[in-house]
């Protein structure tokens, strides 16, 4: 008998395996394994300023190296292909990628496809037809002020090598605009914890037109695709826009598509019908 397929679980932007904890805990107990990766540059690899830290010193913090500069998606690429190569040898693998964490997971199954049994998609960036910077300028993102976030953002990022943002700014605009793009229904408790667990520090690397997903390599994977029905990050209109180009890509292979009801984050603070969702794939990856 086969054994049961491990969750490799891959963070987006800012963030870090920590906020798979509450998913992970609710997977054991409905009986499935996972592994969440910190991509490189993340998690214990993050780098926390001294100047981060209260009382904050903002000039200090424009300038202060980090250690995700040089970082590149090639980096995360063979990262995530090192997790799966050891998770495959257990049986069958699902590829879970969440955000930004959707073009390191594109990649990925693009360079190894035989290491995937399954790849999912919550609301995460899945480019095909475009490069992700591109579908900013496109209707789907019409609605999305990308200078929001840019509140809390503090340097240079030509001259740091990364993007930093002030998670810990105390500024009401800032996180107003924080809490409206990816919490907008957790309560202020929950919001300020899961802010907590953001790193300041982030790559500048989003691929290139040959990281978008390829027909003869990814395409191939079986596919589920989760929207998140109050995303106001990447909304669902985008989401949905990238499945079509998916599934003309490779109409013999189109995404299995689910929704979860929520924000950018609630899946992973409320994580129950999430974790019952991933779970009930389980079965299709063992075939």
């Amino acid at each position: 008998m086969q054994n049961p397929p491990t969750y490799v679980l891959v963070h987006g932007a800012f963030a870090n395996s920590f906020s798979f904890a509450p998913l992970q805990a609710e997977l054991a107990l409905l009986g499935h394994r996972s592994a969440a990766v910190d991509l490189p540059g993340h998690g214990f690899g993050a780098t926390y300023p001294a100047a981060y830290q209260t009382p904050q010193d903002l000039g200090a913090l424009a300038t202060e190296p980090g250690a995700i500069k040089g970082v590149s998606l090639a980096d995360n690429v063979a990262h995530v292909i090192e997790v799966l190569e050891r998770a495959k040898r257990n049986g069958p693998t699902i590829l879970v990628s969440h955000s930004r964490g959707g073009v390191t997971a594109t990649a990925v199954a693009n360079a190894r496809p035989d290491l995937i049994d399954r790849i999912v998609y919550v609301s995460a960036w899945c480019p095909v037809a475009l490069d992700v910077g591109d579908y900013y300028a496109e209707p789907e993102m019409a609605d999305i002020d990308p200078g929001a976030l840019a509140l809390a953002l503090v340097g240079n990022p030509a001259e740091l090598g990364l993007l930093r943002v002030n998670f810990r700014t105390a500024d009401p605009a800032a996180l107003n605009a924080f809490r409206q793009a990816f919490a907008a229904d957790l309560t202020d408790d929950e919001f300020r914890t899961f802010l907590n667990t953001f790193q300041p520090d982030e790559n500048l690397d989003v691929g290139t037109s040959a990281d978008r997903a390829q027909a003869a390599t990814w395409g191939r994977i079986p596919r589920t695709y989760v929207r998140l029905a109050a995303d106001t990050s990447l909304p669902p209109a985008l989401q949905d826009r990238m499945i079509r180009e998916a599934d003309t890509l490779t109409p013999d292979n189109p995404f299995d598509v689910r929704t979860l009801e929520g924000s950018h984050l609630r899946w992973l603070v409320r994580p129950k019908p999430a974790a019952e969702l991933l779970a009930g794939l389980a079965g299709l990856a063992e075939l």
